[in-house]
């Protein structure tokens, strides 16, 4: 296992890595709703009734879109990473909420799950080195 031990020396490129992957997964999934317009977004924004909020669905459909399609792209780029890490935590809580409310249980609400405990985590372990905000 000392092979293994060595990459810690690498941790740096792994956040890197993470970031790249998820930054651009995130892109392709918010990119289409930010082009569908209004229809897309309020679809979207209805979600926001499992939390009580009846109001503005555009509004809050649109805002998951651009959380997922640029935050992701400041993911990638590891600035306001913190801050864009928050916003696709909040959209996956309430894809989570909506998954779970509309039937599909743990199974149908995982994916959305694994993401937000993804980037919950990396918000308490920030961007790393290589990134914009090097911290």
């Amino acid at each position: 296992m000392k092979l293994l031990s060595k990459l810690e020396r690498y941790k740096d490129f792994g956040l890197l890595l993470m970031r790249l992957g998820l930054g651009a997964l995130m892109i392709m999934h918010g990119y289409p709703k930010i082009i569908g317009g209004p229809e897309k977004w309020i679809s979207i924004g209805g979600s926001m009734k499992n939390l009580g909020v009846n109001f503005f669905p555009g509004f809050w459909g649109f805002m998951a879109a651009l959380a997922e399609a640029l935050g992701g792209l400041m993911v990638i780029l590891g600035f306001y990473f913190r801050p864009a890490c928050l916003f696709i935590l909040f959209t996956m809580v309430v894809a989570s909420i909506d998954n779970m409310a509309g039937g599909e249980g743990l199974k149908g609400a995982s994916h959305a799950m694994e993401l937000g405990f993804t980037f919950l985590g990396l918000m308490f372990i920030g961007a790393g080195k290589f990134s914009v905000d090097k911290n």
